[in-house]
């Protein structure tokens, strides 16, 4: 069965990326949105599609990703993923929408799919913002995408250094209010008689020092998303009047009678158990329920299984900016080895100690264990935050060299790209690369 022409041709026109293929995962039809993101050098027409965007020798679903299409055969509905897609400038995180095309049977004939870049979060290194690949934090970003369009308010979950500010700024670039300010209020920062004027803003006179009227926080993000970084250190008596803003979207300047209304998405972080500090009547339940609509709990860095190795080029470059330095192969898989109790915070803080131990071009494993033994906590026994480093080959003790050669193996394991991407992403040349897999009996890479 072929598709109708008038089909093919609206899909032309369509700004955003869509294909549309049969049962069998061959591309029938490609608007330009696509060609120009995936292929523009080559015809997709005839080629399964998770070749095309995936680089991948077989449906996403027995590469270990999601696969929209097996999704729907079960649901018979339309399915959303997201997925991580190779395009002409590397990696990017994509949202899938797949809708079945039934035929005059009744079954699913063929099927569309439409594509947007999720442009806060990338899969590789020279990335800005969010970074990652691993499991758990592909997950965490699905989440982010799902909740992103929508007016809910967000709770953030995690430890300290997870980086829930970024995951907050995603949300709202992700969302109809990004054009909008985003204004974030560090809940752990105001004392307790500033908070409700900070927050809500006051009128002349309202209290001692209070020489002009002043809007406050909510007005500022009017229109856009009020972030409330540990929300869990809100004064109990603020949070009646931060509830009332979220129940009704009206609040009172200190010192006026008059309501004012107000137009915010809300999305809320904590390090602290909410639920512990309920029961011990710290943090009221009806806020908790109002701010938790949709919770995100983000990963820790030591469940990123990898990601170190894409954090850490793009923290560098950060921190020891104007300097141009690279990481050696080995100080990268000593830093995998590494808990890092501080998560992304940690990270960041010990490859700013690296950078300044360093005096060439290439951060050695040496520089690397500088770092760590100088940021070592007082009274800490050694190695009590490091992981247990990667088995060794058989016979070989579990020196630099076999951890090197350990944490590459594990690295050209996950990788589903080609071998120039997969230099890049190391920091080596592909000629050093092809002798590193070469002794590891690898052979070569895709090229």
């Amino acid at each position: 069965m072929k598709p109708l022409p008038e089909l093919t041709a609206f899909l032309e026109g369509l700004p955003e990326p869509h294909i549309l293929f049969d049962a069998q995962y061959r591309i029938l039809a490609a608007n330009a949105a696509y060609r120009r993101e995936h292929s523009p050098a080559r015809s997709v027409v005839g080629r399964h599609c998770y070749e095309v965007s995936h680089h991948f020798a077989v449906p996403c679903d027995q590469a270990g990703e999601s696969c929209p299409l097996a999704q729907s055969r079960v649901s018979g509905q339309r399915e959303r993923v997201l997925h991580l897609h190779h395009t002409p400038g590397g990696e990017a995180y994509v949202n899938i929408e797949l809708t079945p095309l039934p035929g005059a049977d009744g079954q699913a004939a063929f099927y569309v799919e439409k594509m947007e870049p999720l442009r806060v979060a990338q899969g590789r290194s020279d990335a800005q913002g969010l970074i990652g690949r691993s499991d758990a934090f592909q997950r965490m970003l699905a989440l982010v995408a799902r909740v992103a369009p929508s007016r809910a308010s967000v709770l953030l979950l995690g430890e300290s250094g997870t980086g829930k500010e970024l995951v907050a700024r995603a949300v709202h670039e992700a969302s109809p209010r990004a054009g909008k300010p985003l204004v974030a209020v560090d809940c752990s920062s105001l004392p307790e008689h500033l908070f409700e004027s900070e927050l809500f803003g006051h009128e002349r006179g309202a209290f001692t020092g209070a020489a002009t009227s002043r809007g406050g926080l909510v007005e500022a993000a009017s229109g856009g998303t009020l972030f409330l970084d540990e929300v869990g250190d809100i004064p109990l008596p603020m949070q009646v009047k931060l509830l009332r803003l979220l129940e009704t979207g009206t609040y009172r300047r200190v010192g006026s009678t008059e309501l004012r209304h107000t137009d915010i998405r809300v999305v809320a972080a904590t390090h602290r158990d909410l639920e512990a500090l309920m029961q011990d009547g710290r943090f009221r339940e009806d806020l908790y329920y109002r701010l938790s609509a949709f919770p995100i709990q983000l990963p820790t860095l030591r469940e990123r299984g990898g990601d170190v190795a894409l954090l850490a080029p793009a923290l560098l470059a950060r921190v020891a900016a104007p300097r141009r330095l690279d990481i050696a192969p080995a100080a990268l898989a000593l830093l995998e080895t590494q808990a890092f109790p501080g998560n992304v915070r940690e990270l960041r803080n010990l490859l700013e100690r690296t950078a300044l131990l360093c005096d060439g071009g290439v951060i050695e494993a040496e520089h690397v264990r500088q770092a760590i033994a100088t940021g070592r906590r007082p009274g800490a026994p050694r190695g009590a935050w490091a992981r247990p480093a990667p088995a060794a080959p058989a016979g070989e003790g579990q020196d630099l060299r076999s951890l090197e050669l350990a944490a590459l193996r594990e690295t050209v394991a996950r990788h589903a790209g080609s071998r120039a991407e997969l230099a890049q992403r190391l920091g080596i040349s592909e000629r050093s690369l092809y002798r590193k897999l070469k002794a590891l009996g690898i052979g070569t890479a895709r090229g």
